[in-house]
């Protein structure tokens, strides 16, 4: 390959890193053409792919990226496998060629930036899809102020963990500054203020039973 192809590769490959939700590196080998078919076929449906490219080559292109946590992980015959929607879908999909055993054998794989392993990817493909949690979003937002209760406190609820997870995240930007207090208002006067244009009280009335001499 000369050398303006495979940097022709590593920028398509980069481009495709850049757009995926997450990405799975597994060992791929001995598997038929019509197994490879179907496999491809059915990560299509799901809006992902299989990319298969000399180690060498990848690693270039996850440098400095979110996803060169898998860089441990390269070496041999692999298969880079990318989400582009869900990837909650795309675990669910994977875990679903179980029966290829060592023929797609999962190495490691990264969510948002986190490494994940092979028994992370498992439960994360046991959790509702985008459409599923949008579904149950949609439907608290017409149910009772009781029933919202009654979900978000039922013993594991996934919902329950996805709010308080986004709240986690907002929670950690930097907050916002406290208005200032406002300044004490000063204490009223013991005695009323004198009449405006500068006059004086009136006198004192002189005490009872007093007479002129």
């Amino acid at each position: 390959m000369k050398k303006s192809e495979k940097t022709a590769l590593v920028e398509d490959l980069a481009s495709s890193f850049g757009r995926a939700s997450i990405a799975l590196v597994s060992e791929y080998r001995g598997m038929t053409a019509a197994e490879s078919t179907e496999m491809r076929k059915r990560l299509r449906a799901v809006r992902g792919e299989m990319r298969v490219a000399k180690n060498t080559l990848v690693r270039r292109a996850i440098k400095g990226t979110g996803y060169e946590a898998l860089d441990s992980s390269l070496g041999g015959q692999i298969g880079v496998i990318l989400s582009y929607e869900d990837p909650v879908v795309l675990a669910k999909t994977f875990t679903s060629f179980g029966p290829l055993g060592d023929k797609l054998k999962l190495r490691a794989a990264v969510l948002d930036g986190k490494p994940l392993t092979p028994a992370e990817v498992q439960a994360l493909a046991k959790l509702p899809s985008r459409e599923v949690i949008f579904g149950q979003l949609l439907g608290l937002l017409n149910a009772p102020a009781t029933q919202l209760v009654r979900l978000l406190n039922e013993p594991g609820s996934y919902l329950a963990r996805v709010i308080d997870a986004i709240g986690k995240k907002n929670g950690a930007g930097s907050a916002e500054p406290s208005a200032p207090s406002e300044p004490s208002e000063p204490p009223p006067a013991s005695a009323a203020p004198a009449a405006s244009g500068g006059q004086s009280p009136p006198p004192a009335a002189a005490p009872a039973g007093s007479s002129e001499g």
